[in-house]
């Protein structure tokens, strides 16, 4: 071997080590870091009115027990101020709405009517506006699923999202609601619930929850609108027994409808007992399909 070749074999032997040691240190120096997912940032908690004409924050906010859409009262007088800055505004436009967005994360467990918490949520918020003076009609809501909700002590705080929107902003973000159409829809094909009476807890399918959002965006759309709710029984038994239970059964619906966040004097509950059956009562199958809370609009 010539000295030039063993100073070539050298340099190549120095490439190659260099470059090995250069793999195992430096590419493996930042394995503390695979793997570990990026610091989230927290949602702003603080409360903010802002878009056409109004721009008003203060630090409070409304407060939500983790998986609960019920806010703690009493509200902060800050946060009331600004409704009322908000009434004021709305005074002097009526072209002009409020959307609020609820939020709600992924590890609380949705026990309300509405898709999400989030939903639900913003649902009670637009209540207490309306209650302040804000006709519910120019309120819209939404709910989304963020897992940055500001957590603290399992309390959730301010978590929404206020925008005051022009109609034409509105409109050319959401689709048209046919509220005539809707209401057709609803009263030919209504929302059938099945329940015992002694449930804490009526568990509703993705499909009905979207009919209950509509219900909501109706009930906000079309003043003194009215929901009826009718509770049916099977044939067991006396007829006054049965009329007894099936207005057990619909009143039991209308409370926990209200308990989210619906008015309760836009809801009427009743009963028909045994008297529109919808299937054979001379079967279980048949006498099971009969115990229902029919819901529809009147």
């Amino acid at each position: 071997m010539t000295k030039k070749t063993g100073y070539l074999i050298g340099i190549l032997l120095t490439i190659l080590i260099g470059t090995l040691l250069y793999w195992w240190l430096c590419c493996n120096c930042g394995d503390g870091h695979r793997g570990k997912e990026p610091v989230k940032s927290v949602l702003d908690s603080s409360f903010r009115l802002n878009g056409e004409g109004i721009d008003y924050q203060c630090a409070d906010n409304f407060i939500f027990p983790a998986g609960s859409f019920s806010f703690r009262e009493p509200v902060s007088g800050s946060v009331n101020q600004g409704i009322e800055l908000l009434k004021t505004r709305f005074e002097k436009n009526d072209q002009l709405k409020l959307a609020i967005t609820g939020f709600c994360s992924n590890g609380e467990k949705n026990t309300s009517v509405f898709p999400n918490l989030g939903y639900a949520r913003a649902n009670v918020v637009k209540n207490y506006f309306a209650k302040h003076g804000i006709n519910s009609s120019r309120i819209l809501i939404n709910g989304e699923i963020k897992d940055t909700v500001d957590t603290r002590e399992n309390l959730i705080h301010g978590p929404l999202a206020f925008l005051v929107k022009g109609n034409k902003q509105v409109e050319g973000e959401t689709t048209a609601f046919d509220v005539e159409a809707f209401k057709e829809e609803l009263n030919t094909n209504p929302l059938v619930l099945y329940f015992e009476t002694n449930q804490t807890n009526i568990e509703l399918t993705p499909e009905q929850k979207q009919t209950v959002l509509k219900i909501v965006d109706y009930l906000g759309k079309v003043p003194d609108a009215t929901v009826l709710i009718v509770g049916h029984t099977d044939n067991s038994g006396p007829r006054d027994a049965n009329m007894k239970v099936g207005q057990q059964r619909a009143d039991f619906a209308k409370d926990y409808f209200v308990n989210n966040g619906f008015p309760g004097s836009a809801i009427n509950s009743t009963s028909k007992g045994p008297d529109e059956p919808i299937a054979d009562n001379n079967t279980e199958e048949g006498k099971a399909k009969n115990r229902r809370t029919v819901i529809s609009i009147q």
